[in-house]
């Protein structure tokens, strides 16, 4: 990315038929393929004699959560996830699965979205007495569940729900039942899928491929699916609504090789770049991307232009994502470890440099003065997404208006801030031609009308 989002989470699933000693090293896997979503910590919780059992760790996946990861469980369900701190920050504290044991039995909860309104109803609970744990909003279903006093798990669990407004696409463990569910308006992915022993969770489609799923669906909007030694019980908890699923999971967080809300990722980021093309205003001599979420877009924008796509940055991908980076200053300094200009290719040329969005522009200076310092001979940036002019509170870090330099300058100001020739975005209609069904997508970020009432702007919030 060439500037510095941040997506929220991870989570995946598994539950079999009947107990495997492999469970562990399959959750593991699952949520290695899901580490482009989160790379601050990770974790796993397994039912395993009448208990849950979580095993949870600060950095990859491949880190030392590798060297912890329980070997031999014989267990029939678990889940996992993959964190970035969108709200209550970083630390293993928050560090998901979260477990609880509460009046409704042992839980384990791993959340990919954002409670928005979380800082208001937490603050409502502690004043009736309840007691937090951690500062995650995914905390918040435990304690809504908690609350009801006359009604089992399951009946808890609906009526909590019901309660929840914001983004959730979460999976819960109880006793060795997994439950999958999805809030009302579809914000963020989930998808199931069957396996030999059983069936698979996961956030993008790319980790069920990885262990061979089939007849691969997506958990839709307002139902809840328990699962439990691999035979599904769908319900619904909520009547449909207007769905607002994020357009970021296609522009930028979701893998390319992976399928969201029904759509090809690749396929939508190649008409996104197509799109680009016909916007250009200048006659570059070669098309480069920011590696690795500019590749696909770029691809497109070369096919659509004639002009020739060359690799002019070469990318470190043992650095991890820039926008994965919690704080400012580590951002700052990861850009130049992250990328270095491929001289011979972009000497003396003028640049189409494509990548998905543009967020505060403290990276996108760095990376064209690293280019013209290089040799180009032009700059000119071209980004498959609109202008970035409003916070997100559904599940992307980006806390406050004032940080977005969209919202305070115009493309043509942009360029001369950071040094470029010529700054190009796609327009939210541009955009919309290139998605199957543009009309159950969420555009909040871009022109500020939000799916819901914000009462309280968490400064540290997602899951």
């Amino acid at each position: 990315m060439f500037d510095e989002l941040k997506e929220e989470c991870g989570v995946f699933g598994i539950s079999l038929k009947k107990d495997y000693s492999e469970l562990a090293k399959d959750l593991y896997l699952g949520l290695f393929a899901l580490q482009h979503r989160g790379q601050e910590s990770c974790g796993i919780a397994y039912y395993k004699d009448n208990s849950i059992g979580v095993v949870k760790s600060l950095g990859l996946v491949s880190g030392d959560f590798f060297e912890i990861l329980p070997r031999n469980i014989e267990s029939s369900s678990g889940i996992g996830h993959v964190r970035y701190s969108t709200c209550g920050g970083a630390g293993i504290v928050n560090a998901q699965p979260l477990s609880f044991k509460c009046n409704k039995g042992e839980i384990a909860i791993a959340h990919n979205g954002n409670i928005p309104n979380y800082e208001y109803m937490r603050d409502e609970l502690i004043k009736k007495g309840s007691i937090f744990q951690t500062t995650s909003d995914s905390e918040i279903l435990i304690h809504f569940m908690a609350k009801i006093q006359d009604k089992n798990f399951e009946d808890s669990l609906m009526e909590a729900l019901s309660n929840l407004e914001g983004a959730y696409s979460m999976l819960m463990l109880h006793d060795d039942t997994v439950i999958a569910f999805r809030d009302p308006t579809g914000f963020r992915p989930l998808s199931y899928g069957e396996i030999e022993n059983g069936i698979i969770f996961s956030s993008e489609t790319n980790a069920l491929d990885l262990l061979g799923a089939k007849n691969i669906k997506d958990v839709n909007p307002g139902e809840i699916i328990f699962c439990k030694k691999g035979s599904i019980r769908s319900k619904k908890f909520s009547n449909p609504k207007k769905l607002n699923q994020c357009v970021f999971e296609l522009i930028y967080f979701a893998r390319p090789d992976s399928t969201v809300f029904g759509e090809s990722v690749y396929e939508a980021r190649l008409k996104m770049g197509a799109k680009l093309a016909t916007l250009r205003k200048c006659n570059p001599d070669i098309v480069i991307s920011v590696p690795d979420s500019g590749n696909t877009a770029a691809l497109g924008f070369s096919r659509a232009s004639g002009i020739p796509f060359e690799f002019g940055l070469m990318r470190n991908h043992y650095m991890g994502r820039t926008f994965i980076k919690p704080e400012q200053k580590k951002r700052n300094e990861s850009v130049r470890i992250k990328l270095n200009p491929v001289k011979s290719a972009i000497n003396g040329k003028s640049l189409a440099v494509v990548d998905d969005s543009l967020v505060r522009g403290t990276t996108s200076r760095k990376i064209v003065a690293m280019l013209k310092e290089s040799g180009a001979k032009e700059v000119h940036l071209f980004l498959s997404s609109p202008e970035i002019k409003f916070a997100c509170y559904f599940g992307i870090d980006t806390p406050t208006d004032k940080e977005l330099i969209s919202s305070r300058a115009t493309p043509e100001e942009i360029a001369k801030e950071i040094g470029a020739d010529s700054v190009t975005f796609l327009t939210v209609n541009d955009l919309k031609e290139c998605l199957s069904e543009p009309e159950k997508y969420c555009y909040s970020c871009f022109n500020g009308n939000y799916p819901m009432t914000i009462k309280s702007r968490c400064s540290d919030c997602v899951c």
